[in-house]
């Protein structure tokens, strides 16, 4: 076994693959608040996961494992803990976890390197256990490999905006969307914070969005410790920005599909532009119109996908515009089955992490410009 990754598209060798057990449904806390009155989880509630919904998540879970290791490709998977149990440190304690089907939000692979982020969720910030056993497992056994967490942030109260959910509902869209450009939403500065998936890896460039769970601080962080490459901050048209998997999505050297109704910046555009890479305009979300019960996910989340290859990638078989696209695009596409694992968290590429993928660390932007 090895580690090695550090773009989304090389040939990938070895993954991990979340689970669904256990999932709950968040008690509220300062960074995140669940509300699915019309599924009996009020705002104020939690508890886990209806048990049918569970089953067929892990289904189709179990299915996609099965379809990459018939591909060659070796699959890892978490150890769940027990999300139901209540959860302190000496400044706060919760009534819940979550869960741990969505491994991407919290590893990311850069190089040879394993990184835990940091989380913001105090209801995640123990979710790294359920991982432990998987990185201990490569540790041993790669003796190149860097194992690394960011710091462990205190979570205090002093690391949120007091009331922000409560008076962001009352903000009209532009306000909300001002907002989002300024970077002025949940999370204060006062520690570096960040999700894992807010970073999308393009070899030498890494490009990290602020949103409602990575901060400009989380940013500076992951400059300093990513000194060889060129870290990025970049924001986009969404009013509840959480997680650049589903936004700013790149298939193969040359070519970013990004989810269009989420404006890019002018200057991130250019920069791809005059770097010879295409943005092309995913079309719109065909199976996720219609959103299942306890989803916090985005209509979106049809473009969180995974590659096989440079020429390979795996689509929610539902969504068959996007796929009809990508094979215009000259991709062959694997369709899954994936649609009742979106509520534990999100799609294809967030329920994986990838931890070998053949290829070096290459300089896609040799061009500046702007501010970039």
């Amino acid at each position: 076994m090895r580690v090695n990754s550090w773009n989304g598209w090389d040939p990938l060798r070895h993954v991990l693959v979340g689970r669904a057990d256990g999932t709950m449904v968040q008690a509220p806390e300062p960074a995140v608040q669940r509300d699915f009155p019309e599924d009996g989880f009020p705002l104020g509630t939690y508890g886990p996961m209806p048990a049918e919904m569970t089953e067929a998540a892990n289904e189709q879970l179990d299915a996609f494992a099965t379809m990459l290791t018939r591909r060659g490709i070796r699959v890892s998977r978490p150890t769940p803990i027990d999300f139901a149990q209540t959860f302190a440190t000496p400044d706060w304690e919760i009534p819940t976890g979550f869960g741990c089907m969505p491994p991407r939000d919290v590893l990311i692979t850069v190089g040879t390197e394993i990184l835990e982020a940091t989380m913001c969720y105090r209801s995640r910030w123990f979710e790294y256990l359920c991982y432990r056993p998987v990185l201990q497992e490569l540790f041993e056994a790669d003796p190149d490999m860097r194992w690394e967490t960011a710091p462990k942030p205190r979570l205090t109260d002093a690391s949120f905006v007091p009331g922000f959910w409560d008076e962001y509902r009352t903000v009209p869209k532009t306000g909300q969307l001002a907002r989002v450009a300024a970077h002025d939403l949940v999370l204060t500065e006062e520690e570096p914070l960040f999700d894992a998936a807010d970073i999308a890896r393009f070899g030498r460039d890494l490009f990290v969005q602020l949103s409602l769970v990575t901060n400009r601080k989380g940013v500076d962080w992951l400059r300093r410790h990513f000194p060889d490459h060129r870290v990025h901050p970049v924001t986009f048209t969404n009013t509840h920005p959480l997680h650049i998997d589903a936004t700013w999505v790149p298939l193969r050297p040359g070519l970013v599909l990004h989810a269009g109704e989420r404006l890019a910046d002018p200057e991130l555009v250019k920069y791809f532009e005059v770097n010879d890479w295409q943005v092309v305009e995913a079309v719109q979300p065909a199976s996720w119109k219609h959103y299942p019960r306890l989803s916090f996910c985005s209509p979106w989340l049809a473009v969180n996908i995974l590659n096989l290859d440079p020429g390979t990638v795996c689509v929610e078989a539902g969504e068959v515009r996007l796929a009809d696209q990508l094979n215009s695009l000259g991709m062959e596409v694997v369709p899954v089955p994936f649609r009742a694992v979106g509520p534990f968290g999100g799609g294809l590429h967030c329920a994986t992490v990838d931890i070998w993928r053949e290829g070096g660390l290459e300089d896609y932007f040799p061009r500046r410009c702007g501010r970039f």
